[in-house]
């Protein structure tokens, strides 16, 4: 069975102050939310560019939660962009801490990694060269043999 389609899903405290972070900060616009009538929201959906990122309020009954203060986090996610620098400062001023500084990589990318006051973890990144899965396994060996 084919697939059509790959969405990020977040499970954030309060889904309202996310959606306006990551229209502040990222520059993303809302396509829509469900809310209950209780306030919480259910499903929303926010467009990056041409990408939809989907989030919700936490529903612990359905074990829905969001990721644990503090904690390192097992996935990130990965928005290539025309400059990873600027981005990232961009960030930083809104409100996301610097995981890792931006820098050159073997496998021809320059990235860092934000993590946003909703404890999910961001790599921004943008290309500096073109390099082959061969040569990107050659400086990777190279990398881990090297003294």
């Amino acid at each position: 069975m084919p697939i059509h389609e790959l969405f990020v899903y977040l499970r954030v405290e309060s889904a309202a102050r996310a959606i306006g972070f990551y229209k502040e900060a990222f520059g993303a616009t809302e396509r829509f939310r469900l809310t209950e009538p209780t306030g919480r929201i259910g499903h929303a959906e926010l467009a990056f560019g041409r990408h939809v990122v989907m989030l919700s309020d936490p529903f612990p009954e359905l074990g829905f939660v969001p990721p644990p203060k503090d904690t390192p986090r097992s996935a990130s996610i990965h928005l290539h962009v025309d400059d990873a620098d600027a981005l990232i400062a961009r960030l930083v001023s809104a409100g996301c801490e610097l995981v890792r500084p931006a820098s050159d990589a073997f496998y021809g990318e320059r990235s860092g990694t934000v993590r946003d006051p909703f404890g999910h973890e961001w790599m921004i990144g943008h290309s500096i060269e073109e390099v082959t899965p061969e040569e990107m396994q050659r400086r990777y060996t190279a990398l881990l043999t090297s003294s």
